[in-house]
């Protein structure tokens, strides 16, 4: 039988209130990490180029094992918020427990893979052998942040199932001002701190991760959170909960990790078209990551929001509440682009790099910013598809939008050596081929034969 708390209700309403209620303090805290790859960029290209440019190529291969951590926590939360929907409090510090533990698991694996693998695979791609010394060491470094990345994403599940996002801030907040102070100091050796050049970002990095995660703790015990939903008590393991939340999040972690490598082919792709092109395409990835922020937040919400519901048995206005997302995500990613466009050169000249860096730089800005207004929309169906319990599709849809994606790069950038340009229209293909099936598997209803 299930057992309820009458004292506690994290139940969810279908408004654009409550929307925005739960997407501004995630976007908030997606923004910092965002700022930290920006800051080690801006810190990095006062080495110069070559920096910039290997910079991309870590910066993508890290990517790759956070996003791991971001399947497993887009299934958590859709547990977590699907039982809070059901209003059975009692089982989400359990649920959070076991998804500690395998994500440590995951954080060693990752670990393995960088010190073992990695070299090899890099080696048959990276042309130039100075640039693969350079990610070789910075990455040897990096990767020990891992740990600390996965149980901070642990607890954004946590803390965004339980519509208690507003925390998110705090702790991301903290990792900014930390991973600013030692950028600063640490690559050029400022304050006393030893001059550590490229490696001083990886160091930097992982302090600040580490510095994040213990204050988010701290904030939570101090407001009750920790025990509201009895977390630390109990760290048994719990066979039934960890196969759920592999079942759920592996469709996940598989999606997002075929994406990711794949965009790492990407950047190779594009290494094999110079330094200049490198590091025009490492600060995309950062237009992306930082304009990008407020829709996954609207896609984060849209995960949440949906499962709750559902959990409620409210499955009759689930599609209403998506568009209602769809609208708003769309809304500000038409004034990004439109604030894009008007001033490109605006954003690329933070990076202190030449005019010819800028003026290669602002047609490739101009296709991302499109790309962004279809992932305004594309998102917000793929995770309201996650919030069904359903990830199988999601990995569905992955599949298709990637099978399209790595044609289109390698044929435009490695067969007709094609313009970067024309490289980066690959993100317009990607969005609109991923959203067919997530908005056709949402409308057809089937989701609502589902029980997680």
């Amino acid at each position: 039988m299930v057992q309820t708390r009458p004292d506690i209700n994290l139940q969810l309403t279908v408004s654009n209130r409550q929307i925005l209620k739960i997407a501004m303090p995630i976007a908030a805290s997606i923004v910092v990490p965002q700022i930290n790859f920006i800051t080690n960029n801006i810190f990095l290209g006062s080495l110069g180029v070559k920096s910039l440019a290997v910079a991309g190529i870590t910066g993508v291969y890290y990517l790759i094992f956070a996003v791991i951590g971001a399947g497993l926590n887009s299934g958590l939360q859709a547990l977590i918020s699907r039982r809070a929907g059901e209003n059975r409090i009692e089982e989400i510090g359990n649920l959070f427990h076991q998804g500690i533990r395998i994500a440590l698991v995951f954080a060693l694996a990752g670990i393995a893979i960088t010190f073992f693998i990695a070299p090899a695979v890099l080696a048959r791609s990276l042309h130039d052998p100075e640039n693969l010394q350079m990610a070789l060491h910075f990455l040897y470094i990096r990767i020990w942040g891992l740990p600390f990345l996965y149980i901070y994403q642990m607890r954004n599940a946590l803390l965004v199932g339980t519509n208690q996002s507003k925390f998110l801030v705090i702790g991301t907040l903290a990792e900014t001002v930390v991973n600013i102070v030692l950028d600063y100091g640490l690559i050029k050796g400022h304050w006393g701190m030893p001059a550590m050049g490229f490696n001083g970002a990886a160091v930097a990095s992982i302090t600040a991760e580490a510095a994040g995660l213990v204050i988010i703790f701290a904030v939570m015990r101090w407001k009750g959170i920790s025990k509201q939903l009895q977390l630390f008590k109990n760290f048994q393991y719990d066979a039934t909960q960890t196969r759920l939340i592999v079942e759920q999040s592996a469709p996940l972690i598989l999606q997002n990790a075929i994406s990711i490598v794949t965009w790492e082919f990407f950047y190779i792709l594009i290494e094999h078209h110079g330094e200049l092109a490198l590091a025009v395409s490492n600060t995309m990835r950062n237009i992306f990551g930082l304009f990008g922020c407020v829709t996954w937040a609207f896609a984060a919400t849209s995960n949440t929001m949906v499962s709750n519901i559902i959990g409620q048995q409210q499955q009759h206005r689930v599609i209403d509440l998506v568009w209602r997302i769809v609208r708003l995500s769309l809304g500000f990613a038409i004034v990004v682009c439109t604030l894009l466009n008007i001033a490109p050169g605006f954003f690329l000249r933070i990076y202190g790099q030449g005019d010819a860096f800028i003026t290669a730089a602002i047609p490739v800005v101009r296709v991302v910013s499109l790309a962004l207004v279809l992932q305004s929309i594309s998102t917000i169906w793929l995770n309201a598809v996650t919030g069904t319990g359903n990830t199988v599709i999601n990995l569905l849809s992955e599949s298709i939008a990637i099978i399209f994606y790595g044609l289109y790069v390698y044929l435009v950038l490695e067969v007709f050596n094609l313009s970067i340009i024309y490289g980066w229209m690959s993100e317009m293909l990607y969005w609109i081929v991923l959203f067919v099936p997530s908005f056709w598997y949402m409308m057809s209803g089937r989701w609502k034969r589902k029980i997680i």
